[in-house]
């Protein structure tokens, strides 16, 4: 508004009363800058935006704009609220999504998020097992690091995610499928066929070329853990986020990398694979919302993915005994 707006225009009756509609209005000029562009956002005319702000100025008791070079901007009061009505407005849209995926659930799908690493790994396998045994199921999938799983979750976006991280959350259950054990991965030839049947301990990469690991979830910090006792540290010059990446890397020749068992399982013959002594658990998690009963499809799936997951594991340890799956 113009700055020749006076706080003692407006009645006292109505200081600080504030509406969710006052609240887009207030978003929409932010992102915008302009009056008319944010009534392009809200889809109404630019004389009801300029008409709703007025209203909205005039029952908070302040200006919230000012206007300069043609663009509206933060008055010092409503710099003040901004943060707040931000957090409305995301609760406000999360609110939204929410009654919008509840209403969709009468026309079931199976929506599935996993991590890019299982989506490269087990999911795929996983899918195509349960279309087998259920015929056309409907299956939609996403990738999400963890974090943003646990949200979409909680909002009812998914029926169900797999994760080799433990989430928490009240709403939230983190059911453990199996758990194998962490890999190192190499070019072909870096080892002889009867080393690659072998564990090996981690001290094997001191001083030798690596590819990184930059994930900030409690596997990649447990992995870090165990890269700061080797002295003299490993030649890191590559750092990914995804063990499918450091993966393909290792294909080109560029050293070795730790890697989940999943993606070692699924390593061609252009690498070598090998445990890690002592065995680092790596866990794999279904995470579902516990307000409500999985039905049998979603159930079916999470069976498949264990099965699909067990192979993995029982693929890649030859000469030892397999790891307990979780019951």
């Amino acid at each position: 508004m113009d700055a020749k707006t006076q706080s003692s225009d407006f009645p006292v009756s109505t200081i600080g009363t504030m509406h969710l509609r006052y609240i887009e209005m207030f978003q929409a000029i932010v992102q915008a800058g302009t009056l008319t562009d944010a009534a392009s956002l809200l889809n109404i005319s630019q004389p009801a935006a300029t008409k709703l702000l007025q209203q909205a100025e005039r029952r908070l008791g302040f200006p919230l704009f000012v206007r300069a070079k043609g663009r509206l901007h933060l008055t010092p009061e409503s710099q003040m609220l901004k943060g707040q009505m931000e957090r409305i407005f995301d609760e406000l849209r999360d609110l939204q999504r929410l009654a919008s995926n509840i209403a969709r659930a009468e026309n079931y799908l199976l929506r599935v998020v996993s991590t890019p690493t299982l989506a490269n790994a087990i999911i795929p396998k996983s899918i195509t097992r349960l279309r087998r045994q259920l015929g056309q199921t409907a299956v939609e999938l996403s990738t999400q690091h963890s974090p943003d799983m646990l949200k979409s979750i909680v909002l009812r976006e998914v029926d169900v995610g797999f994760t080799l991280q433990e989430l928490n959350h009240p709403d939230v259950r983190c059911e453990p499928l199996c758990t194998g054990s962490l890999a190192m991965i190499a070019p072909a030839g870096t080892w002889s066929p009867r080393e690659a049947c072998m564990p090996i301990g981690m001290d094997y990469l001191e001083d030798a070329p690596m590819v990184g690991i930059t994930t900030a979830d409690s596997f990649g910090r447990k992995l870090q853990t165990h890269l700061e006792l080797l002295d003299p540290p490993p030649r890191v010059s590559i750092w990914v986020q995804t063990y499918q990446i450091a993966k393909d890397l290792v294909c080109n020749g560029e050293g070795f990398a730790l890697v989940d068992p999943f993606t070692a399982a699924n390593s061609g013959p252009e690498l070598q694979v090998r445990l890690v002594e002592p065995a680092v658990p790596v866990p794999l998690y279904a995470v579902y919302r516990i307000d409500g009963p999985l039905n049998s499809v979603q159930r079916s799936f999470m069976q498949c993915v264990k099965s699909v997951a067990s192979d993995c594991i029982g693929a890649i340890q030859p000469t030892m005994p397999k790891l307990a799956l979780a019951r």
